[in-house]
């Protein structure tokens, strides 16, 4: 089976990659020529683990081509896979002007059966949309749509491709179906299983897989809110709740907001879908309030920290990516967080291991982009933790105190155990648990298995 990946962006280039991995002829298209150019040299437009050396060599391998030719890749592909981008409209609905125009094309280039397969997240109703274009483009055009869902997870994406929690397939023909379980055999062969539905049942999975992690983000950090008045710790509650088998404790850390290329896009679109059928769903509406509140709450406390101002105060921050693991800078909290600072006043020392040259385009103001996390922290006022990068879990705290005007960090993931910090002499402001002040006892927490971990 030959495959053409229409999109080289994360989805698409991820999907074609993983695809050759396993074996298929991939040829992935893009319009970008530069793009296109650049990845023939093996230059990725993306961060993401793993995926360069299996780009290398799956080129190496001759299973693996990068072309802007879309007609003569469709023209030699058994199937078609749809992965362009779907952003966010002004109405809140994904705009799909990349997706019809790359249908059309496809449509006219069609010369003998082709499964085309619509990765993008789009809204219900857009795969029985493709098939009609098709159709009445190239009516003699013998092909099947099948809507497939992506759940890939940024920096987890060649993992997740190879080994998924699901595989969801919507379908509506016999040929469809086997043509889709000739594609993912090597991956169900890896334990993967795949769950045939609806196209309707396929568009709808997907926005509420996306919708419900969301809110599981923003109901935590309201809770966190509620554990600062309270005495209680954030860490504790949510360990505690995690261990109903019925909740899980996933998506159950506090911090500055969800962010990234796909919750708050299929959020804003499941709301305005739900809306506009008649049927809104509050509790996704109040998630995305509350999220857009969370990330003037981090400012907010950033500043109390701080003594109220930060008026001529300089900040370092660690972490600009909406997540660690990424390059991805699309509604990162930093987007909201340091642009409110400036205006406030302070001057940032900022870095992230992958970001910088992203946030560099999208960050302007009072701005000094450092080489490490340490150059960050020079003569700054105060240390503030944005992302969770690894290499930030093991800062040296001697070090970090000896660096910073005033021993003030305010982490916003929770990194680090108010232990140490206490420790280390530090004022530590986190999220969900009661600040750590020189000078005053430090109250242990009763679970201490969680505090060690922490």
């Amino acid at each position: 089976m030959q495959i053409a990946v229409i999109g080289t962006g994360y989805v698409g280039l991820v999907s074609g990659v993983c695809f050759s991995e396993y074996g298929f002829r991939v040829t992935c298209v893009d319009k970008d020529g530069e793009k296109i150019a650049r990845l023939q040299q093996g230059i990725l437009p993306i961060f993401e683990p793993g995926l360069e050396k299996l780009v290398e060599n799956n080129r190496k391998a001759g299973r693996l081509s990068f072309s802007t030719d879309l007609p003569q890749a469709v023209r030699d592909a058994d199937a078609v896979l749809i992965a362009v981008g779907t952003p966010e409209g002004a109405d809140g609905l994904p705009d799909l002007t990349y997706l019809n125009a790359a249908t059309k094309e496809i449509a006219k280039a069609i010369s003998h059966y082709t499964l085309v397969i619509v990765k993008s997240t789009v809204p219900v109703g857009t795969n029985r949309h493709v098939a009609k274009l098709i159709s009445e483009i190239n009516p003699s055009a013998d092909f099947d749509v099948a809507s497939n869902p992506e759940f890939l997870r940024e920096g987890m994406a060649v993992e997740d491709f190879m080994s998924p929690d699901r595989i969801v397939a919507g379908v509506d023909s016999r040929r469809a179906r086997e043509g889709m379980t000739r594609l993912y055999e090597p991956v169900c062969l890896n334990g993967a299983q795949m769950f045939f539905t609806t196209f309707e049942s396929a568009e709808v999975i997907k926005y509420t897989a996306n919708s419900l992690l969301a809110a599981r983000i923003a109901y935590i950090n309201e809770i966190a809110d509620f554990c600062e008045k309270t005495g209680a710790n954030v860490r504790d509650v949510a360990k505690g709740v995690g261990m109903d088998h019925r909740i899980g404790n996933k998506f159950l850390n506090p911090g500055p907001g969800y962010g990234g290329s796909c919750f708050p896009k299929d959020t804003m679109a499941l709301q305005e879908m739900a809306r506009q059928a008649g049927a809104p769903i509050t509790v996704i509406e109040a998630a995305i309030a509350s999220n857009e509140r969370r990330k003037q709450r981090m400012v907010d406390k950033i500043v109390a920290a701080a003594g109220g101002s930060v008026k001529g105060k300089t900040l370092a921050m660690l972490g600009l990516t909406f997540k660690p693991a990424t390059d991805d800078m699309r509604d990162s909290a930093s987007l909201v967080i340091i642009p409110a600072l400036i205006e406030a006043g302070a001057s940032i020392r900022a870095y992230d291991p992958q970001g910088m040259k992203e946030a560099a385009k999208m960050l302007k103001g009072d701005i000094a982009w450092c080489k490490d996390a340490y150059e960050a922290m020079e003569k700054a006022d105060a240390l503030v933790i944005l992302t969770e990068w690894n290499e930030f879990r093991s800062l040296e705290l001697k070090k970090v105190k000896s660096l910073l005007k005033a021993p003030l960090v305010v982490d916003l993931r929770n990194v680090y155990k108010r232990q140490d910090m206490q420790q280390h002499g530090f004022h530590y402001v986190s999220v969900g648990r009661q600040d750590v002040v020189p000078g005053q006892p430090w109250i242990p927490d009763l679970n201490i298995e969680d505090e060690k971990a922490a």
